[in-house]
């Protein structure tokens, strides 16, 4: 597999049309090669997580400076074919203008799509004028660029212990009219609440976080009008999770029986022997 050969542009607009009509899953990689091995699967399109990069860095969610994280997402927007969603945090700013600038910035890396969270530091919500007024200057600095980046906005309510679909929605149909291409609300599971949100910013597209095992298959979730599915840093702990059993048998054990599921040594090297220069 070699790197990408497709434009940005191409990428974006690959990107947008996914967003047109049924339903995807945008899984969740942390580096280049878990990408390519996605790319490798079938996928569409891919995200990148916040949590899961920081912790292949030793820091914890939230960790990373705006530099790395600029970084990392121009290594990963390049690494595929594929077009990348950015989990951009809240902007890595207080203020709107901040928020533009941060923005700016993030859509020179080459990413499709981005997302803006409304939560101060995944602690507490901002205020619903405030959050929107960042979302207008994200929204501002991706037209400036040319418009083809997509917006997402998060509306955080689920995860800061305010776990109330009627906020959630009105904070995303805020959204929705500020300029956000997509809605996406983490944490929220049920069917009844999924399809309120869908209902509520249609004909935008919704975006559904699958952390773990679900009720719901991807069929179901189809059903429900949702547009497409990210996991976040659930595959970065799935493969933290084998890590820290592997390592914990031989460290308290003396067992290397948690190593009996690896991935062979000739296949990883036939995963990426094109890769290409």
């Amino acid at each position: 597999m070699t790197p990408s050969r497709t434009t940005p542009a191409d990428k974006r607009r690959a990107f947008r049309k996914l967003h047109e009509s049924g339903c995807f899953v945008i899984p969740n990689p942390w580096d280049a090669g878990g990408a390519r091995y996605l790319q490798s699967l079938g996928f569409k399109a891919l995200a990148s997580t916040s949590s899961g990069a920081a912790w292949s860095q030793g820091l914890p969610d939230n960790g990373l400076s705006r530099g790395q994280v600029l970084e990392h997402l121009q290594h990963m927007a390049a690494a595929t074919d594929l077009p990348l969603n950015a989990d951009f945090e809240d902007g890595f700013a207080a203020d709107a203008a901040g928020v533009g600038e941060s923005v700016r910035l993030a859509v020179e890396t080459g990413i499709a799509g981005l997302s803006i969270e409304d939560s101060i530091r995944g602690e507490s919500l901002y205020p619903l004028e405030i959050a929107v007024e960042r979302l207008r200057a994200a929204r501002r600095a991706i037209d400036a660029a040319g418009g083809d980046v997509m917006l997402i906005g998060r509306a955080e309510c689920f995860l800061v212990g305010q776990p109330d679909i009627e906020l959630t929605v009105t904070r995303l149909k805020a959204y929705a009219a500020a300029g956000a291409d997509c809605l996406y609300a983490p944490g929220i599971k049920s069917a009844a609440h999924i399809r309120a949100t869908v209902d509520a910013v249609h004909p935008k597209p919704v975006n559904l976080l699958v952390g773990g095992p679900s009720d719901l298959s991807l069929a179901q979730i189809a059903e429900l009008g949702v547009r497409r599915v990210s996991v976040g840093g659930a595959l970065a702990r799935a493969a933290w999770g084998g890590f820290m059993s592997a390592a914990r048998k031989i460290a308290e054990q003396g067992s290397f029986d948690g190593l009996a599921g690896a991935a062979t040594h000739p296949a990883m090297n036939a995963l990426f022997e094109n890769r290409g220069s």
